[in-house]
């Protein structure tokens, strides 16, 4: 199953099914009036919701077509936004950037930080930027939308309580981190708005593709039109979205609706490309006899894209497509 947020004057948007075509809504606010009440109740919804889907895919739903305009982001706020760095090659080029070292234990013990969760920005939302010093960058990443979690959840067990799959552009603001984290407290004016897919889907909508915690899909991203990443979201990512769990539950349960994201996507052959600016930049520098990026961040006009292919092709989570504006 996959599911989209329809705009209709409420905060968090009506739940709709998406036609098997991707092309397509159908309304499901009869079962559930949105995506988190949905959550909520999944146990005892996720019945319905299956039999809607077969309804949906036998022609017997009425759809309306699909408008990215229409659409805001699956959760358009969320209890909890936490984001990991599982792609350790993005980790140890953006530490580059900063004369930073990659420290041993982030081959042993993931990192993550609590992002911004009460605006997350639709697929076709403007990015505001309010100061092109500021450095912004796009990050293309994998995330999991979790049921409640209980405190101590093992990895071996956190599988089972990822309820959806998505796609998300984590923008960041390059030029505010390294003073930010040098108070030793993270990251806070540096991360702005989220942005999301249009698609939430359920981990076996993924068929083979999802194995062993983690999306194994082909992650595209084009930046004013061309492609600039093409990039494989499974092999190098370091940590499970499992293992993920299981560390940010040492402490904490989780509760449904709380979104859990991968960290920048990133592969070691640059023959993928990147899936943000940083770590373009810093391939520069490294390769550069004067040390210094030619490629500047993202500025008011420029556009950005990205989708997730599985295997056949298909895209599996719709397209993100934003303008940066001035403001």
């Amino acid at each position: 199953m996959r599911f989209a947020s329809l705009r209709d004057g409420s905060r968090d948007g009506k739940l709709c099914m998406v036609h098997p075509d991707g092309a397509r809504l159908a309304d499901a606010s009869h079962i559930a009036p949105d995506l988190q009440a949905a959550l909520d109740r999944w146990d005892e919804l996720e019945p319905q919701l299956r039999h809607l889907a077969a309804e949906l895919e036998n022609g017997r739903v009425a759809t309306d077509p699909l408008s990215l305009q229409r659409v805001q982001a699956p959760l358009a706020r969320a209890y909890e936004w936490i984001d990991g760095s599982t792609y350790l090659n993005h980790a140890r080029l953006v530490r580059k950037s900063r004369g930073a070292e990659l420290p041993p234990s982030m081959e042993t013990d993931p990192l993550v930080y609590q992002g911004g969760s009460g605006v997350l920005l639709g697929p076709a939302d403007d990015v505001p930027l309010p100061d092109p010093l500021l450095g912004l960058d796009f990050e293309g990443e994998m995330a999991v939308i979790l049921g409640d979690v209980p405190l101590g959840t093992r990895a071996e067990d956190a599988v089972s309580h990822v309820r959806l799959v998505t796609m998300l552009n984590d923008f960041t603001l390059r030029n505010l981190v390294a003073d930010e984290l040098a108070k030793g407290f993270g990251f806070f004016q540096s991360k702005p708005s989220t942005a999301f897919a249009p698609f939430v889907a359920t981990p076996d909508e993924l068929g083979s593709a999802w194995h062993g915690g983690r999306a194994h899909l082909q992650l595209k991203i084009w930046l004013n039109g061309r492609v600039v990443g093409d990039l494989e979201t499974g092999p190098e990512m370091h940590f499970s979205f499992a293992r993920l769990i299981e560390h940010v539950t040492r402490t904490r349960a989780l509760t449904s609706g709380t979104i859990l994201g991968s960290g920048t996507v990133s592969n070691a052959d640059p023959r993928h490309g990147v899936s943000c600016l940083a770590e373009r930049r810093v391939l520069e520098i490294l390769g550069s006899p004067g040390g210094q990026p030619t490629t500047p961040f993202l500025r008011a006009g420029d556009r950005i894209a990205m989708e997730t292919f599985d295997a056949r092709g298909r895209s599996l989570f719709g397209r993100i497509e934003q303008t940066i504006v001035a403001g």
